[in-house]
């Protein structure tokens, strides 16, 4: 494919195999590259939110600090002084400007002069970073690769005055908190996913929902065509060929790739599950679950070796016939206790859920002790 993502060829650049090796000694140095960007670079987007968005006016004027958390921003409790929570008025949009000063919104970037907004950008940060709510919910210590599935990113959109026609107003509020659609702006369907995390992806080859390619891959289309950064991009399967003077992305990828693979999924909470249902479940997940035919290897995915048919998994179509492989990828379960609702597009709202569709669908006829223990299994993950 001519070019086809320049950015897969980078991806050879962090290892000499294919896909997500980690054979290779991780690179400190490259890690910690990776993890300034995901952090904090916008790609050069703010001409986006920005220009065209205008959504600095809008944060100037109308989003104060509880709205903001209301749609699920975090704040960075490290990037604050302390005690400035105690006087701060948390009601008044000058003091999300304040915040914004202090590069304290998490996944925000904002340009203040004398006081006032003049710009503002995202960054990775902003849908897959949380914080652990040990001030108050929604500002505490930074959670990276965490989805954010509070965020509320249609109804931020919805903001925008350049987005403000009937259609489109119904189409972003229709997404609702930890939702997305990255095809949208592309296809013109509505149909949003979940935001996935982006932890625990070191030994999964293909990190999307549809399998399209390694984590490079995702970055760089999320990043030209989604946050509207500065790069390019090229998918003849997708009929996208986007080119930018200079590219602000495409260099960056392997560091940024390095920084998500150096992200472990989160263990368990203690006492969040039974130990004893646990064990019990694992022996049903490889055997009368049949759940290991799939959910394979230490990944717990066969991603690496296939990919399914709608119809294989029981799921909606629309988004596999969307992408470009018409198909869905097995999901990695490390972590999976932290990020419910459950299948790309949240139509399982627990694991009691998950296991119940799975047992519908391939007649296993569980008792619901075994389903109990499959989901203490799960959450043990």
């Amino acid at each position: 494919m001519r070019r086809m993502i320049i950015l897969l060829s980078m991806v050879a650049t962090l290892s000499s195999g294919c896909g997500n090796d980690t054979g290779s000694t991780p690179d400190p140095d490259l890690i910690a590259e990776g993890r300034d960007i995901f952090r904090n670079d916008t790609f050069g987007d703010e001409a986006f939110w920005t220009d065209t968005l205008e959504l600095h006016t809008v944060i100037a004027s109308a989003v104060d600090p509880m709205t903001a958390l209301a749609v699920g921003l975090k704040v960075d409790a490290s990037a604050l002084p302390e005690g400035i929570l105690d006087t701060a008025d948390l009601n008044n949009p000058a003091t999300t400007v304040a915040l914004l000063e202090l590069d304290a919104v998490v996944g925000v970037k904002g340009t203040v002069e004398d006081g006032v907004l003049t710009s503002v950008g995202i960054t990775c940060a902003f849908c897959h970073s949380i914080v652990d709510d040990s001030v108050i919910p929604g500002i505490g210590q930074r959670l990276d690769g965490w989805p954010n599935r509070d965020l509320n990113a249609g109804a931020i959109l919805a903001l925008s005055p350049a987005l403000q026609d009937a259609e489109t107003q119904a189409v972003l509020m229709s997404w609702g908190p930890g939702k997305y659609d990255a095809y949208w702006n592309q296809d013109g369907l509505n149909d949003p996913q979940v935001i996935p995390p982006a932890y625990g992806l070191a030994d999964v080859e293909l990190e999307t929902f549809t399998g399209e390619g390694p984590v490079s891959y995702w970055n760089a289309y999320v990043a030209i065509t989604q946050m509207g950064g500065q790069g390019t991009f090229e998918d003849e399967r997708l009929g996208i060929d986007i080119t930018a003077d200079p590219d602000l992305v495409t260099s960056k990828l392997p560091a940024l790739r390095a920084y998500q693979l150096s992200l472990a999924a989160p263990a368990p909470p203690a006492g969040s599950y039974d130990g004893d249902a646990a064990e019990r479940g694992e022996a049903l997940f490889t055997g009368a679950g049949r759940c290991a035919s799939c959910h394979s290897s230490d990944a717990f995915t066969d991603a690496n070796e296939r990919l399914h048919t709608p119809a294989e998994v029981g799921q909606d179509p629309t988004l596999a016939m969307r992408g470009t492989t018409g198909m869905y990828r097995t999901t990695p379960l490390r972590g999976v206790w932290q990020h419910p609702p459950y299948f790309h597009d949240g139509s399982a709202a627990t694991l009691s859920d998950v296991v119940d569709h799975y047992d519908g669908l391939l007649s296993l006829a569980l008792t619901d002790e075994q389903k109990s223990d499959l989901v203490e299994y799960l959450k043990s993950l």
